[in-house]
């Protein structure tokens, strides 16, 4: 062991701040599922690539929020199929060979995932592709000319950051690029709740057996305002295999305020609290001795959005026509958390399919931004059906080709057969 002491030197920021300055042909704000999808097809089609989050790492919500289902990538009954693929196919096929992945098919095909893993998947695929990657970068200024972002600027703990690049992909789930372009955006006029998902310890892992969820809502909606809970229905999912569970069960607003962050934090680990208070005095003989494991972040569901060259409508999907600028297909219900109380659900019929255009996925005022993720343009209804993980994943991949074809040109001008022909596994394989 060396006693040398580690020399140091003495240094002063000057009177101008540094700014590092890279260059590509794709930047990518937000690395959430959307996000990874896209900087990996991006990078699959030889495009160098530039993904930029403001958390310390990525995975976005499916890490940080610990959502711990993978669902959309699927069509509803029991002869579903898969209508999402790409990335979705590697991520399958290597979490399930590590025992990380279970699959479970009961209106639908959904997998339970390790969060932990599907992390440290993430950086690995895109360390291993070239993707070069910032973490902990929050967005300061967006150059917007001519329709086109220019540049765009970040701040991080070790100084400034400038990303130049030919095409943008806003996948920050708040329309957050696109709105400091002074672009138009929408965000709803009543609340969209939101909720902070956490994982359980110490319960009886032979007595949860017999735990009956339909039970636990009658109960919470009885008993649950005693305990100072909001929502009456939600989710317990006990891992198999292991020796915790994942609680989504609560409520609270989510607005678009600098200073609201922190409050959606407290009060959602206050709920965390009151659901296993709760547990341990309703159903004692399970969760006696229960208590939390980890608190994840606050879920987003619905903040902000786009203004798109179109808007997709629930009378959209509930029709199921196929737009002609097709991108992405989607199957799962309707499911808009507009109550405190309750979820609103609209099911459809077995193996019902609808499609996310392009022209709700690229603001009408700039040509050089595709959105791919929770804040493309749809009304609160039809957001609510296309914001989960699987047609997240399928609209990241169509970002990235809609970008390709365009390079220095226009989204908007593109020319969609070559698009679809691209995209031939998301919109048309039935394997």
């Amino acid at each position: 062991m060396s006693s040398e002491l580690i020399p140091t030197r003495t240094t002063r920021r000057n009177g101008e701040r540094t700014l590092t300055t890279v260059k590509a042909d794709l930047c990518v704000l937000g690395a959430g599922i959307s996000g990874v999808s896209a900087a990996l097809e991006a990078a699959k089609l030889g495009r160098k690539v530039v993904i930029v989050d403001g958390a310390p790492a990525l995975g976005g919500q499916a890490i940080g929020s610990i959502i711990g289902t993978l669902i959309g990538l699927y069509t509803h009954g029991p002869q579903a199929y898969q209508i999402t693929h790409g990335i979705a196919d590697d991520l399958i096929r290597d979490l399930t060979a590590e025992g990380s992945l279970l699959r479970m098919h009961r209106s639908t095909v959904t997998f339970q995932y390790d969060e932990v893993r599907l992390g440290r998947w993430m950086e690995s695929k895109i360390e291993a592709a070239g993707i070069k990657a910032v973490v902990g970068a929050v967005l300061t200024d967006v150059a917007f000319k001519n329709r086109r972002v220019q540049h765009v600027d970040f701040a991080t703990r070790f100084g400034g950051l400038r990303v130049e690049a030919d095409g943008f992909i806003d996948s920050s789930g708040d329309a957050t690029l696109c709105f400091e372009a002074g672009l138009p955006v929408r965000e709803p006029e009543a609340p969209v709740y939101g909720s902070l998902n956490f994982l359980i310890e110490g319960y009886d892992l032979e007595a949860v057996k017999d735990l009956n969820m339909e039970d636990v809502r009658k109960r919470l909606k009885t008993h649950g305002a005693a305990y100072g809970l909001v929502r009456h229905d939600g989710w317990l999912m006990h891992f198999p295999g292991k020796s915790f569970m994942l609680a989504n069960i609560n409520h609270f607003e989510t607005p678009v305020n600098p200073l609201a962050t922190a409050t959606m934090v407290f009060e959602g680990r206050r709920q965390a609290d009151a659901i296993i208070s709760f547990l341990r005095a309703e159903y004692a003989n399970i969760f006696a001795n229960a208590r939390v494991r980890v608190y994840g972040n606050p879920g987003l569901r619905q903040t902000r959005w786009i203004v798109g060259t179109r808007q997709l409508t629930v009378d959209d999907i509930r029709k199921a026509a196929r737009p002609a600028d097709a991108a992405a297909r989607c199957a799962w219900w309707v499911e808009l958390h507009d109550t405190k109380e309750l979820v609103h659900w609209e099911q459809f019929p077995d193996n019902h399919v609808y499609y996310i255009p392009l022209s709700c996925m690229v603001p009408a005022d700039a040509d050089n931004i595709v959105v791919a993720g929770r804040c493309v343009d749809a009304d609160s209804h039809a957001l609510s059906a296309i914001r989960v993980m699987g047609p997240c994943i399928a609209m990241g991949t169509a970002a990235a080709h809609a970008l390709d074809l365009a390079r220095t040109g226009s989204v908007h001008d593109i020319e969609l057969s070559k698009l679809q022909k691209r995209l031939y596994d998301n919109l048309e394989r039935k394997d």
